[in-house]
């Protein structure tokens, strides 16, 4: 997997500066005060003020920033260089405390000490890693006993369709359970902005099941303490359309009869590792 895992290092490592200057991302509003976390999210996480907070995955750190506006201590790991280069710069620039580790999330544990209230991950990031099981077992390692894993993401149910630009139908594509070798995709630009260039030609990724995303984090000892799914994804997707509210949505005859995204808090029992 190394060879897929480094490929897609050297794609995010050209996209940290592209989605950094993209409106996708609204730097220059987070920076005049816009917290870019969502209403339910933030809800169903509760107050952090005074919890330490671990994001993983967490690209150039715009939502980490987000949390340390609301009182949590943070750090964010990721394995761009460039990435974490735009996120310490961002948050001097914005006067927050927080830390930053470059590590591969599969080899975190060797980089990163101690435990978190909050592990925290969110919005395109599963269907980057090709061992779930192997993230479950890392992202309980940092949960504090008492804490909990926290992840809003894309529900596997809306990745298997087709994607191409110009589809406006529900057409089978992409497997729902995990496959042994990725999915390759053309590189289009960046997800945050399709007309700029990049040298890296394909993209690498994985299906993985709600399923077993569940077991992933269950085998790993945590327990859940809710799933949730929505009828509504986060991003543009060619088979949705824009709604008021800024999400995207099934065409009006379709709309809320399939979950496009989900949320999931476990948690570590108190008494774990006592």
């Amino acid at each position: 997997m190394d060879k897929y895992l480094e490929a897609n290092r050297a794609l995010w490592n050209e996209w940290a500066d592209i989605n950094y200057r993209s409106d996708f991302y609204r730097v220059a509003d987070f920076k005049a005060g816009l917290n870019k976390l969502r209403t339910y999210e933030m809800a169903e996480v509760g107050p952090v003020d005074g919890k330490d907070l671990l994001h993983l995955q967490c690209h150039f750190g715009l939502d980490t920033l987000c949390w340390a506006r609301l009182g949590a201590r943070v750090t964010g790991a990721d394995f761009s260089t460039a990435a974490l280069s735009q996120a310490r710069a961002l948050a001097e620039d914005v006067g927050l405390d927080a830390r930053f580790v470059e590590s591969d999330i599969y080899e975190l544990p060797q980089h990163l000490g101690g435990s978190f209230d909050v592990v925290y991950t969110s919005r395109g990031v599963l269907g980057w890693l090709p061992d779930l099981d192997k993230w479950g077992k890392v992202a309980a390692h940092f949960v504090k006993p008492g804490g909990f894993l926290y992840i809003t993401e894309i529900h596997p149910v809306a990745q298997v369709f087709d994607d191409d630009e110009g589809v406006r139908e529900l057409r089978l594509r992409y497997p729902y359970f995990t496959q042994p070798e990725p999915i390759s995709t053309p590189t289009k630009g960046s997800y945050a902005d399709r007309s700029a260039r990049v040298a890296q030609e394909v993209e690498y990724g994985w299906s993985h099941g709600l399923g077993e995303i569940v077991t992933a984090l269950t085998t790993a000892g945590l327990r859940i303490d809710f799933l949730h799914e929505f009828p509504f994804a986060e991003w543009p997707i060619a088979f949705l359309q824009p709604a008021a509210d800024g999400t995207h949505r099934l065409p009006s005859e379709h709309d809320g009869k399939l979950p496009l995204f989900f949320s999931l808090k476990a948690s570590k029992p108190a008494s774990a590792g006592a």
